[in-house]
């Protein structure tokens, strides 16, 4: 056997050969051996919609967030909430 064809691959990971399966169960992750031949695409917008939930989510979070007691030294989220953007803007001004 080869080392490209998708026997070797499989014997060689622990696999084993492919066996009969009943066709008539259905399965939502796609069943037996599933590969689709779109998965690339399937992947690139399942990923493209997490990272716009993401987003989504940390721009409500950076939006919303307030600090009542300051931090003694500075801390990552004073770069992108509003609450010390505009304290900056403020003692830059004068």
């Amino acid at each position: 056997m080869t080392a490209t064809s998708n026997e070797y691959i499989l014997t060689d990971m622990g696999g084993g050969a492919r066996y009969p399966y009943p066709k008539h169960v259905w399965s939502p992750a796609g069943g037996w051996w599933s590969r689709p031949a779109n998965w690339r695409s399937n992947t690139f917008i399942t990923f493209a919609g997490i990272f716009a939930i993401a987003y989504g989510v940390w721009s409500v979070s950076a939006d919303r967030e307030f600090r009542s007691i300051q931090p003694d030294r500075p801390i990552p989220s004073m770069m992108w909430a509003k609450q010390y953007k505009s304290q900056s803007q403020e003692s830059g001004d004068s």
